[in-house]
């Protein structure tokens, strides 16, 4: 385990601003409300009817000398002595302070006993005796995972608190730490023993721990680490993400269809740039956010198109941008390359997904018939400027809405008509299906060039050149 901050051109990890509900319940979220998991206990089903008479009612609470050896009586441990006698709370000396308040109780009332049917502390049930124990398993867990921030939760069961509630309201000092709240405390000072590097953070942690304090087991959640950069995709054929396999949907293992792989297509952009990451990091496997999506007989050129890639459950966290670059660009040979990787967060992934960016297109096409090459010019140049009114292309109905978008053309330039081909540049509104303004998707998006040449035109090659973004 290594502090993020000490290498140069590492990589940060200030990871996402996200609820996780099983452990804002430990009193880490904002909006927590911290008797919401609190039940109305009926009497006759307490845990602890043997201290509900008239005479454990009678008993001052602590910190008063009576409230403090009615504590020790009714069986607390030194724990609790501790957090419930009304004095100075330290939770590394915890135990050592419980045995001494226990000590002057023994002391200064002879006879002072713990009642025989108590057979474990009432308000903690015996539970940070077992804090050692729970601190043992968390280090083997996170055996070989790096790490700087971790946030600390606990699951208790209902009446356990609700029940610990009543008896720490009617024999406690006031203002002493509840069970959940006192219990994470001590855990943390535990653990801060070992990792003293290591901070414990109520938000964007790098590591989230939950412990059961039922089972006293310990879940590990590590958080996703989130680069941003460009990619420029330099061949044809490549599709952004995954693509499972048409046969067998990536299910069972692969068929002879994908040779196994589960996938229609071998690699990816995302697999290209994800693979040799999620091998340095140690990560579990990537998830691919980018800014819109080129077709798979597409290049993408210029300065690349936006995206997030991000690493889950990654074992190392830190490493030098740069040599990631060459990393990436070495064994995509060629095919993919990468620029001005940096670090991420997780709302980045929000804004690379909602960000509406214009794009520019290099566009060459085919056309029918021996038309006047001046007036194919003219035609396409009159495109400039239009509102493209587009029906979804029946290339991708199966997994868009049928609708009509409205799109507008930006500009058209360098129109070159060598016939029966013409090359063009195109910039156009995000959104825009650009094969469809030149062969129209069988009058589906108007107007087309195909509409205002009067002839079919089919696409021969597309490029983006430009995604039009920060």
């Amino acid at each position: 385990m290594s502090d993020a901050n000490t290498q140069k051109g590492s990589v940060s990890t200030e990871e996402e601003e996200e609820d996780w509900t099983e452990f804002a319940d430990a009193g880490y979220g904002s909006a927590y409300d911290p008797w919401s998991d609190l039940v109305q206990a009926e009497p006759e089903e307490s845990g602890h009817e043997q201290f509900e008479d008239d005479e454990h009612w009678d008993v001052p609470p602590a910190p008063s000398a009576a409230g403090i050896a009615h504590l020790v009586r009714i069986g607390s441990c030194d724990h609790c002595l501790t957090r419930l006698s009304g004095g100075r709370l330290a939770w590394s000396s915890a135990a050592e302070d419980g045995a001494a308040i226990r000590a002057r109780a023994l002391e200064a009332e002879s006879g002072l006993t713990v009642d025989e049917a108590v057979d474990c502390c009432p308000f903690c049930e015996n539970l940070f005796a077992d804090l050692d124990l729970l601190v043992t398993r968390t280090v083997e867990k996170l055996a070989g995972v790096e790490f700087t921030r971790v946030q600390l939760g606990s699951h208790f069961a209902k009446d356990h608190i609700a029940e610990e509630e009543e008896l720490r309201t009617r024999h406690g000092a006031q203002g002493s730490r509840g069970l959940k709240a006192g219990f994470v405390e001590a855990y943390a000072d535990r653990l801060r023993v070992e990792y003293p590097s290591v901070k414990m953070v109520k938000e964007r942690p790098q590591v989230m721990l939950l412990v059961d304090t039922l089972t006293l087991e310990v879940r590990v959640d590590i958080r996703s680490l989130f680069l941003y950069g460009r990619y420029r995709k330099l061949e044809r054929g490549i599709p952004q993400t995954r693509w499972p396999c048409r046969a067998c949907k990536g299910r069972g293992g692969g068929c002879e269809s994908c040779a196994g792989s589960g996938l229609q297509y071998p690699d990816s952009v995302q697999d290209l740039i994800g693979e040799p990451l999620r091998r340095l990091f140690s990560a579990a496997d990537t998830s691919f956010h980018g800014m819109g999506r080129e077709d798979i007989d597409v290049r993408c050129l210029g300065s690349g198109r936006p995206f997030v890639i991000e690493l889950k459950s990654p074992l190392k966290r830190t490493a030098d941008h740069s040599e990631l670059i060459e990393l990436i660009n070495a064994e995509a040979g060629g095919r993919v390359e990468v620029i001005g990787l940096r670090a991420s967060k997780r709302p980045e992934v929000a804004r690379i997904k909602q960000t509406a960016a214009e794009k520019s297109y290099t566009i060459r096409f085919s056309y029918e018939g021996d038309l006047d090459a001046d007036e194919v010019e003219r035609q396409v140049l009159s495109l400039a400027g239009e509102t493209l009114y587009q029906q979804t292309p029946n290339r991708v109905s199966h997994r868009r809405a049928d609708k009509v978008r409205e799109r507008k053309v930006v500009s058209i330039t360098n129109v070159v008509v060598e016939p029966p081909e013409v090359q063009l540049c195109v910039r156009a509104e995000s959104g825009t299906y650009v094969k469809e303004l030149i062969h129209s998707d069988e009058g589906r998006t108007t107007p087309s060039i195909t509409e205002r040449l009067g002839v079919p035109c089919e696409v021969l090659w597309l490029d983006v050149e430009e995604v039009h973004a920060d």
